[in-house]
Formats: C-alpha cells, structure tokens, sequence
C-alpha cells in the first residue's frame, strides 16, 4: 500500500526522536512493502550515542515528571487518544503498507491501540495507596504507588501500534519517562504514533524513541 494514501504527510517521520526532537545521524535504513518489496522509507539509523541521549533525556525529564498532577498526566493520555482516533486512517495505512497487514486488521490494531490509551487516562486518576492491617495497636502501615523512573520499550513488528500504546501509556501515566525502540521492519507506525504525541504538548524527554538496524546504508 502507497504512503501516498496518507492524509496527513505532515505527520510522517523519519528520525529518532531524541529530547523533543526528530534526529537525524546521517546513517539511514530501508523500510520496505512487504507485499510488493518495494522501499518505503529511508528511515535514521541511530547508534549507541543517540541512545544515551535518550536516555539521559528521559532521566531529565523524570524529574519533573513524576511531579505532574494526575490530572495533567491523564489530560495528556486523554488527547493523544482522541488524536489517534481522528488518524485512525493514516495509521491503518502505514500498519499496511510497512507490516503487510490486510487493512481492515490494520483499522481493528488500531482501534485495539487506543484503547489502552484510553484506559490509562482513566486510570491515571486513580493512583491511589492504602492503610494496611498493622502487627500492633500503636503503628499505622500506609503504602504508597511512585514512579520507579525510565522505561524502556521494544516493540514487534507484528503488532507496531497496539503494543507501543500498551507499553508507553501505563508508563507515563504513573509519572515514568520512556525510550522506545520499535522493530526495524516497523518504524514509521511508531514514530506517527509518537508524532500526534508531540502534538498533544508531551515535555521533551518525556517519550524518546530510537530507530536503529543492524547495518547502515
């Protein structure tokens, strides 16, 4: 399936995306149609540097993070959610044209996606602790939920879109920052994902993703 089916080319990207921006190395990879082997995208081949960076810019960024309202976090997750239902297309086609998959799964992944973003928005809310039994009259045992820091998240090829939303939404719903890296054969679903998240107003550092092979070209 053509990238030219895409409605909103202005969403399609190419490069890691490092600190809230879209990096490029020089170094690049083919993501290519399986169904006609045809290249699609050349798409930023990061490196070991590129992934220290998103790494150290999620550490930054969990610092303030994790200090953000329920309410913020959940409003965030919440946007994104309805971005991606009003894409829904343009990611169907992307799940398409670079996985090979019939188009109406690929609307049914989709569909799958956002309901985990739309669950963890809701739950985001409701992050609460609890007062446990005590082994004696004179002490009151409380616990409490905090963020434990960055996340790393690798995705598969197979399911591009839901398994980003699955992994990246509880994460920065509980105050986590994330690096993701998604499969090589799949990148351009995640990087749009990633795209309409920087359009909801995510902080930088917050989400970094870093697309990389094996071999550069």
């Amino acid at each position: 399936m053509p990238l030219t089916r895409i409605k909103d080319p202005s969403l399609l990207q190419t490069g890691a995306y490092i600190n809230g921006q879209w990096v490029q190395t020089g170094r690049t990879f083919s993501v290519t149609d399986p169904g006609t082997g045809k290249t699609l995208s050349q798409i930023c081949n990061a490196g070991a540097a590129e992934t220290q960076r998103a790494i150290d810019a999620a550490e930054v960024a969990f610092g303030s993070w994790k200090k953000q309202t329920a309410r913020v976090r959940s409003t965030v997750l919440r946007r994104w959610f309805e971005l991606i239902q009003e894409n829904r297309d343009d990611l169907a086609t992307l799940i398409t044209a670079e996985g090979g998959k019939p188009y109406t799964e690929s609307l049914g992944e989709v569909a799958y996606a956002a309901s985990f973003v739309e669950w963890f928005a809701e739950e985001a809310r409701r992050i609460n602790g609890e007062i446990v039994p005590a082994n004696s009259n004179d002490k009151r045992l409380m616990v409490t939920r905090e963020a434990v820091g960055v996340c790393a998240a690798i995705t598969p090829w197979n399911f591009p879109a839901a398994m980003i939303t699955r992994k990246v939404a509880p994460a920065i719903a509980v105050g986590c920052t994330v690096v993701v890296k998604p499969a090589t054969l799949t990148p351009l679903t995640t990087l749009y994902f990633v795209k309409i998240l920087e359009e909801v107003g995510v902080p930088a550092g917050v989400v970094n993703v870093f697309t990389t092979s094996t071999t550069a070209e």
